[in-house]
């Protein structure tokens, strides 16, 4: 009720522009969209077809088909992923207002503990944020991976460890017209585990707000297991068409 309240004389002392339409977003819930872009945005439920690995949405899959493999992940080290919906509109505003400003929305957090519904990682697993370089962490002044991985320890009630696994080197920004090549070049090696004991033996859920050829996420997965890890699941907000 005090949200109900007191949201209308945010938007209108401290309006907050729709990051997908520029309207005024008039419920701190909806955080960087307005409803009516939330509305138009694609987020995943029980029955669309995703790839049974990286979660990507298999738009062109006939309902009758009973395939769920998109054919272009089975290099990827991780073992599944999934997503709350496409990067589009409200969450694709919302992934970049989150490099900005370091909260998570109550919509984002709904959707995305949703999707770790969907994803059902099992036994004793611990919940590691993707992580920044230095340099960038220094820039950005937090890790917006990281909090999304507090909300789902939070939900989930598993550990998070946010040093174990480090970016080793600083990589270039992926640019939208980076090929799946270039990506995985960028990030060759770029991960490391520091502390190995703390990983050997156990599942990993690995968190990040944007999944796009899976290049990034799988390096990690490369790395954990590396170091013992006896699975790795993916969880992201949005992931790429």
């Amino acid at each position: 009720m005090l949200s109900f309240l007191t949201d209308p004389l945010a938007s209108l002392f401290y309006p907050q522009f729709c990051g997908a339409c520029g309207a005024i977003v008039d419920r701190f819930f909806d955080g960087a969209a307005c409803a009516d872009c939330w509305a138009a945005s694609k987020i995943f439920g029980e029955t669309d077809r995703l790839c049974s690995k990286c979660g990507l949405f298999l738009v062109e899959l006939p309902v009758e088909d009973d395939a769920h493999d998109c054919g272009g992940c089975t290099d990827h080290l991780y073992d599944a992923a999934r997503s709350a919906g496409l990067y589009h509109k409200a969450l694709a505003a919302s992934v970049l207002h989150m490099k900005r400003v370091p909260r998570v929305p109550g919509r984002v957090r709904k959707y995305l503990i949703d999707a770790l519904d969907g994803l059902r990682p099992a036994g004793d697993f611990l919940i590691v944020p993707v992580p920044l370089s230095k340099k960038r962490l220094h820039e950005r002044g937090f890790n917006q991976a990281s909090l999304l991985a507090a909300a789902a320890a939070k939900y989930s009630g598993r550990p998070i460890d946010e040093r174990t696994l480090v970016r080793a080197r600083d990589t270039p920004a992926h640019r939208a017209a980076m090929d799946q090549k270039a990506r995985e070049a960028t990030v060759k090696n770029a991960f490391t585990v520091v502390r190995p004991k703390l990983i050997e033996g156990r599942g990993v859920l690995l968190v990040d707000d944007l999944m796009t050829s899976g290049a990034t996420v799988s390096q990690c997965a490369k790395a954990l297991k590396k170091s013992g890890a006896a699975r790795v699941d993916v969880l992201t907000l949005a992931r790429a068409g």
